[in-house]
């Protein structure tokens, strides 16, 4: 069982539609940042992997579960795991919760790719040994 990170988040008036419930799509912004926030958690930002290392991660895919819905000044938590390492991609099962109340959860994989060609390519070695020490974590 891994140790999930945890990303705080509020609902601000942006976030919502006109009722105040929280537009769908905006799910996926709050889980974007919660494994970009992850990944800066482990001493890595996209900036310098894209800069030093030449790679970038993308969505390939993601599967998400709207169970009920998050509202203006809702505040939540944003739950990350990495569920599956591969040389060049990555499976996140992600949860949404208030209070003890999950709203929302996604599988998502994501795929390293080279900057200049945009091809999948390998986890660079030491990321690589990070996201397999934090997906094996008990």
């Amino acid at each position: 069982m891994t140790t999930p990170f945890i990303l705080p988040i509020r609902v601000y008036y942006e976030d919502t539609d006109a009722g105040g419930v929280v537009y769908h799509a905006n799910y996926l912004h709050f889980f974007e940042r919660a494994r970009t926030e992850m990944l800066r958690d482990l001493g890595f930002e996209h900036t310098k992997l894209r800069t030093e290392y030449g790679v970038i991660f993308a969505v390939k895919n993601i599967i998400c579960d709207f169970i009920r819905p998050a509202k203006l000044d809702d505040f939540l938590h944003a739950s990350t795991e990495i569920k599956q390492v591969k040389k060049a991609s990555l499976i996140f099962e992600q949860t949404l919760q208030r209070d003890e109340i999950t709203l929302c959860t996604a599988r998502c994989q994501i795929v390293c790719l080279n900057t200049d060609t945009f091809l999948p390519t390998a986890i660079p070695d030491f990321l690589l040994k990070q996201f397999l020490t934090k997906s094996n974590e008990h």
